[in-house]
């Protein structure tokens, strides 16, 4: 912990010392040891002297954002080695490992950790679950301090989220539908799909990408003649299917008053016609739910809380494709770099981001100033790409898997 930042954040905060030791717990002369450098404060009064001064406890340790060890974890929950052994210890895992603060403090300095257990990915997997628990972080969060704090361990391995049925109440609805009702909804789901398909497409070339809010409303009709305007897509499937236009609009009420669906208009212009109404539908939630157990499709789990969304996985690879140049700082904005960026936090009270990429100086010959920042991978990135590549690759098979 850098000892400057107390007094300087004190300051800032417009405390005294009396003050701030009355509310951390302490007596004046302790603060001024701490802000001297004399003595350092256990885990627990950092947390208290982070919620006295309205800072994080990374402010105090002087942590950037996406690279916190397993030490920042426990000192951001506030707790001793033998606090968190005893939590742990009332845990199957915790009594599998025997847990005592000596092994968190060796966990903890990267340095060896006796029991046998100890070397099996599948009880570290549970144990770094249960140290979330006990510090009241994302699971993603440990995973990464762990990988972090002992780059030469074999990754924790967290147990796999099982698939499951669809709901009864999904089941029971669907099977309160008519059929007209259960087609409408079967190909408003199946063009749903199909866009986000054609969404995806455009990101992987690199085409702009409206907002999903935009994208989701999927044209049904529009209020003009058929031989003009012709059919959309959603009417050519349904006309297809042997449903005729005749009851669409009572249908989509029907659907609608479900809460299955959302129907909106909005006006577009047609060349050579001018402007004409659309009706626009968009599948909610319990529609996705109601259609699915209608198709017989199992409850797709969430992805692992421990790994990146297809379009994180995308950017971490670009970034990784470009070294050892980089990428230029200017190529990545938007919200990418709040999940995947040293430094960023989407809001100060929000969790940091996995810090998998990093931004570097690329400096003037004899290191005179700084001609431009490029974006790396961490370390940590690397890791991370290696160690989950196989399941990547397995998740999103459509997508690029390695850095090229």
């Amino acid at each position: 912990m850098e000892h400057t930042k107390i007094r300087t954040l004190r300051e800032q905060a417009g405390l005294t010392t009396q003050i701030l030791a009355d509310r951390v717990g302490v007596t004046p002369r302790v603060v001024v040891y701490w802000e001297e450098g004399r003595y350092t404060p256990e885990a627990r009064n950092v947390r208290r002297l982070a919620d006295a001064l309205g800072c994080t406890t990374a402010d105090l340790t002087g942590t950037p954002s996406g690279a916190e060890e397993l030490i920042d974890l426990r000192y951001g929950a506030g707790l001793t080695a033998e606090e968190v052994a005893s939590r742990l210890l009332v845990t199957p895992v915790g009594r599998d490992l025997f847990v005592d603060a000596h092994k968190i403090r060796s966990l903890e300095r990267d340095r060896r950790v006796s029991g046998w257990n100890w070397k099996k990915p599948e009880h570290t997997g549970r144990l770094v679950q249960q140290l979330a628990a006990v510090y009241e972080v994302p699971v993603r969060l440990v995973l990464d301090a762990w990988m972090r704090t002992r780059p030469a361990d074999e990754p924790p391995r967290l147990p796999e989220r099982e698939r499951h049925g669809p709901p009864e109440s999904a089941v029971e609805g669907w099977e309160g539908l008519n059929d007209r009702q259960r087609l409408y909804l079967r190909e408003i789901l199946r063009d749903d799909r199909m866009t986000e398909a054609e969404m995806w497409m455009r990101r992987q070339n690199r085409v702009s990408v409206p907002p999903a809010r935009q994208w989701r409303k999927l044209p049904f009709a529009l209020d003009a003649p058929v031989e003009a305007v012709g059919y959309t897509r959603l009417q050519a499937r349904l006309r297809s299917a042997g449903v005729h236009d005749q009851g669409a609009g009572a249908t989509l009420h029907s659907l609608e008053r479900l809460r299955l669906i959302k129907v909106v208009k909005d006006r577009m212009e047609v060349p050579g016609i001018g402007e004409v109404d659309r009706t626009l539908v968009e599948i909610t939630r319990r529609g996705r739910a109601w259609a699915r157990a209608g198709l017989g499709e199992p409850v797709e789990p969430p992805p692992p809380a421990h790994l990146l969304s297809e379009w994180l996985w995308g950017v971490l690879l670009r970034v990784a494709a470009a070294d050892p140049k980089g990428l230029h700082e200017s190529d990545l904005t938007g919200k990418s770099l709040f999940y995947l960026a040293v430094g960023y936090r989407p809001r100060r009270q929000a969790h940091p981001s996995r810090g998998f990429i990093e931004l570097r100086p690329v400096m003037a010959p004899g290191d005179t100033h700084v001609l431009e920042y490029r974006w790396h991978v961490t370390t940590l990135g690397r890791h991370h790409i290696g160690a989950y590549l196989h399941i990547y690759t397995e998740m999103y098979p459509c997508a690029a898997t390695s850095p090229q």
